[in-house]
Protein backbone atom coordinates (compact mmCIF):
# COMPACT_ATOMS: atom_id res chain seq x y z
CA UNK A 1 0.00 0.00 0.00
CA UNK A 2 1.10 3.54 -0.42
CA UNK A 3 0.74 6.84 1.72
CA UNK A 4 -2.60 9.13 1.63
CA UNK A 5 -3.03 10.81 -0.75
CA UNK A 6 -6.48 12.28 0.09
CA UNK A 7 -8.91 11.99 3.73
CA UNK A 8 -9.49 8.64 4.17
CA UNK A 9 -12.95 7.19 6.88
CA UNK A 10 -10.49 5.17 9.03
CA UNK A 11 -13.19 2.84 10.85
CA UNK A 12 -12.65 3.51 14.86
CA UNK A 13 -14.27 1.70 17.89
CA UNK A 14 -14.63 2.97 21.32
CA UNK A 15 -11.99 1.76 23.80
CA UNK A 16 -13.40 -1.76 25.26
CA UNK A 17 -15.37 -2.40 22.63
CA UNK A 18 -15.39 -5.62 21.09
CA UNK A 19 -17.47 -6.98 17.94
CA UNK A 20 -16.73 -11.02 17.40
CA UNK A 21 -19.25 -13.43 15.45
CA UNK A 22 -22.00 -15.41 17.40
CA UNK A 23 -22.06 -19.14 17.91
CA UNK A 24 -24.76 -20.44 16.05
CA UNK A 25 -27.71 -22.04 17.96
CA UNK A 26 -27.60 -19.36 21.07
CA UNK A 27 -28.99 -16.03 21.32
CA UNK A 28 -27.79 -13.21 22.83
CA UNK A 29 -29.74 -10.68 25.27
CA UNK A 30 -28.91 -7.24 25.47
CA UNK A 31 -27.16 -6.65 28.94
CA UNK A 32 -26.25 -9.80 29.10
CA UNK A 33 -22.73 -10.94 29.87
CA UNK A 34 -20.81 -12.64 26.80
CA UNK A 35 -17.84 -14.97 26.49
CA UNK A 36 -15.84 -16.63 23.65
CA UNK A 37 -16.96 -20.42 24.42
CA UNK A 38 -14.29 -23.31 23.34
CA UNK A 39 -14.52 -22.29 19.18
CA UNK A 40 -14.00 -18.61 19.64
CA UNK A 41 -17.60 -17.93 18.71
CA UNK A 42 -19.46 -15.23 21.04
CA UNK A 43 -21.93 -17.02 23.51
CA UNK A 44 -24.12 -16.07 26.57
CA UNK A 45 -22.24 -16.65 29.81
CA UNK A 46 -22.20 -20.12 31.43
CA UNK A 47 -20.81 -21.70 34.58
CA UNK A 48 -17.60 -23.69 32.67
CA UNK A 49 -14.02 -23.39 32.20
CA UNK A 50 -12.17 -21.69 29.27
CA UNK A 51 -14.37 -19.57 28.52
CA UNK A 52 -12.99 -16.11 27.88
CA UNK A 53 -14.90 -12.92 29.10
CA UNK A 54 -15.90 -10.47 26.34
CA UNK A 55 -18.16 -7.91 28.12
CA UNK A 56 -21.37 -6.78 28.50
CA UNK A 57 -23.80 -7.07 25.21
CA UNK A 58 -25.03 -3.55 23.92
CA UNK A 59 -27.40 -4.82 21.61
CA UNK A 60 -29.51 -8.50 21.13
CA UNK A 61 -28.15 -10.57 18.63
CA UNK A 62 -30.81 -13.92 18.22
CA UNK A 63 -28.97 -16.60 16.09
CA UNK A 64 -30.73 -19.17 17.31
CA UNK A 65 -31.46 -20.44 13.86
CA UNK A 66 -27.96 -19.51 12.23
CA UNK A 67 -24.75 -21.17 12.40
CA UNK A 68 -21.55 -20.25 13.71
CA UNK A 69 -20.60 -16.51 12.57
CA UNK A 70 -24.37 -15.93 10.93
CA UNK A 71 -24.69 -13.15 13.70
CA UNK A 72 -22.61 -10.76 15.52
CA UNK A 73 -22.87 -9.07 18.91
CA UNK A 74 -20.92 -5.96 20.09
CA UNK A 75 -20.05 -5.92 23.57
CA UNK A 76 -18.24 -3.37 26.15
CA UNK A 77 -16.05 -3.72 28.69
CA UNK A 78 -15.51 -1.87 32.36
CA UNK A 79 -17.55 -2.12 35.33
CA UNK A 80 -20.80 -3.53 34.71
CA UNK A 81 -23.36 -4.25 38.47
CA UNK A 82 -24.58 -8.25 38.14
CA UNK A 83 -26.69 -10.24 40.47
CA UNK A 84 -24.53 -11.37 43.70
CA UNK A 85 -25.22 -15.35 43.60
CA UNK A 86 -25.40 -14.67 46.64
CA UNK A 87 -21.39 -15.55 48.07
CA UNK A 88 -20.05 -12.55 47.44
CA UNK A 89 -19.54 -10.10 50.58
CA UNK A 90 -17.39 -6.51 50.67
CA UNK A 91 -14.50 -8.85 51.57
CA UNK A 92 -13.74 -9.98 48.50
CA UNK A 93 -13.64 -6.72 46.85
CA UNK A 94 -10.32 -6.94 44.89
CA UNK A 95 -10.59 -10.35 44.40
CA UNK A 96 -12.07 -12.49 40.83
CA UNK A 97 -15.64 -13.15 40.10
CA UNK A 98 -16.48 -15.96 38.32
CA UNK A 99 -19.40 -16.68 35.90
CA UNK A 100 -22.53 -18.33 37.47
CA UNK A 101 -24.92 -17.82 34.52
CA UNK A 102 -25.07 -14.57 31.48
CA UNK A 103 -26.41 -11.94 34.74
CA UNK A 104 -24.90 -14.03 38.36
CA UNK A 105 -21.28 -14.26 39.53
CA UNK A 106 -19.93 -15.89 42.28
CA UNK A 107 -16.77 -16.02 44.20
CA UNK A 108 -16.30 -19.86 43.56
CA UNK A 109 -14.15 -20.75 41.49
CA UNK A 110 -14.78 -24.63 40.62
CA UNK A 111 -16.26 -25.30 37.20
CA UNK A 112 -16.42 -21.52 36.17
CA UNK A 113 -14.18 -18.90 34.39
CA UNK A 114 -13.02 -15.31 35.95
CA UNK A 115 -15.85 -12.12 34.83
CA UNK A 116 -13.21 -9.55 36.24
CA UNK A 117 -12.02 -7.66 39.25
CA UNK A 118 -15.13 -7.47 42.17
CA UNK A 119 -14.66 -3.52 42.58
CA UNK A 120 -17.92 -2.80 45.11
CA UNK A 121 -20.89 -4.83 46.30
CA UNK A 122 -24.19 -3.30 46.64
CA UNK A 123 -27.46 -5.14 48.15
CA UNK A 124 -28.48 -4.60 44.57
CA UNK A 125 -25.52 -6.89 43.06
CA UNK A 126 -22.06 -7.11 42.60
CA UNK A 127 -19.59 -4.31 40.64
CA UNK A 128 -17.39 -6.31 38.51
CA UNK A 129 -14.44 -4.78 36.22
CA UNK A 130 -14.41 -6.35 33.05
CA UNK A 131 -11.04 -6.03 31.33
Amino acid sequence: MTALNKNRPTPRRLPGQHVDPVAGSVQIFSGALVVLNATHFAAPATAATGLRTRGVAVDASDNRTGSNGDGFITTQTGPHRFINAGDITREHIGTSAYIVDDQTVTAVSTDSSVVGRIDDVEPDGVWVVIE
